[in-house]
């Protein structure tokens, strides 16, 4: 699991970004930067839209003048692991799959700043966000789910972290009862019910098949150009194909269950797939709750998290995590009762 990057000397150079180092970044690739920059959303990287002088006779869209600049957060990925990430996009564009791919410079799409920061650059692409699954869109992601995950079949990301047990479920249990965060009187209560977890889900990843996936599938991270297409490969991950499946229709009710049952049959019109990887759902779900404390806890010293996160550590926090956690146990032990899943 990636460690914390506090203390690590690139981080200094990171929290300090300003305006012209990033349009100096984008100047030494061989680009001549307008001077315009602005910051977009993103709480683990920074990320920024820089516009560059081109041609306009030569482009075809007034988005073909900027280039989105993202900087990785030192300490969390390795270069090697960065450039899974990217060849596994590249793969999608060469099988046609609607993706957006770094641009290569020199050959190369994991670049390096003065102060060792790794960076890259994207083009940039419009799309709306997905407010409201139809029918015919959720066909249309159950399909286009199914052509990435088969392309991610082709070859595993050797240097990316597997989603299992005790990748996302142990050593993140390890950070948070380490981190000063999490108050003593809640350690007990809180390791005790995620051990629980970890001893209950163990037969069920047993025999899974682990490939290339999104990895942080949400609705944030799906975008409507004409059709739905994927952002933000930053979590891939080496997991089973239902990693991605569930955070499309995360709901339990009735209304999500229809929804699921239309995505799930798309999916299958375009690729097998292994209906036992349906029984992990509810797990995956509870390693993402486990993982998402683990993660504000590493990152707790940047300011940006404190302002986003300002309840983190409270007894209320740890109250909330400790119920939801405790009824995951409900719903795991209801699938290893269950031959299939409700609700497919």
């Amino acid at each position: 699991m990636s460690s914390s990057v506090w203390g690590n000397e690139k981080t200094q150079f990171f929290t300090k970004l300003t305006p012209e180092k990033v349009l100096d970044a984008v100047d030494a690739l061989g680009y001549q930067c307008t001077g315009r920059i602005s910051v977009m959303a993103s709480m683990e990287n920074r990320v920024y839209e820089v516009e560059v002088d081109c041609d306009e006779s030569q482009i075809s869209s007034p988005s073909e003048k900027f280039r989105i600049v993202k900087f990785y957060r030192p300490g969390r990925w390795s270069k090697e692991q960065i450039q899974d990430e990217h060849d596994f996009l590249f793969s999608l564009i060469d099988s046609d799959i609607a993706a957006i791919a770094p641009e290569k410079i020199n050959d190369l799409s994991v670049h390096e700043d003065t102060n060792g920061l790794y960076y890259t650059l994207f083009p940039k692409k419009g799309g709306r966000a997905a407010d409201e699954w139809t029918d015919d869109l959720l066909e249309q992601m159950g399909r286009l789910l199914a052509r990435v995950h088969n392309t991610g079949a082709i070859k595993p990301a050797e240097h990316r972290l597997k989603l299992d047990i005790p990748t996302f479920g142990e050593s993140n249990l390890e950070v948070i009862l380490k981190s000063p965060h999490l108050p003593l009187e809640y350690r007990t209560r809180y390791e005790h019910v995620c051990l629980q977890i970890f001893k209950l889900s163990e037969k069920l990843f047993e025999n899974l098949k682990y490939q290339r996936v999104h990895g942080d599938c949400h609705h944030g991270n799906i975008l409507i150009n004409q059709h739905p297409f994927l952002i933000d490969f930053d979590d891939m991950s080496m997991a089973p194909r239902v990693q991605d499946l569930w955070m499309i229709v995360p709901g339990r009710d009735e209304y999500a269950i229809q929804q699921k049952h239309i995505l799930l049959e798309a999916y299958e019109s375009m690729t097998q797939f292994d209906r036992r990887e349906l029984r992990l759902i509810e797990t995956l779900r509870s390693l993402r709750i486990i993982h998402f404390s683990s993660w504000i806890s590493l990152r707790f010293d940047d300011e940006a998290f404190k302002r986003s996160f300002p309840h983190f550590g409270s007894a209320q926090y740890w109250e909330k995590e400790i119920f939801d956690l405790t009824e995951q146990i409900g719903y795991i032990q209801d699938n290893l009762n269950e031959s299939g899943v409700a609700g497919y």
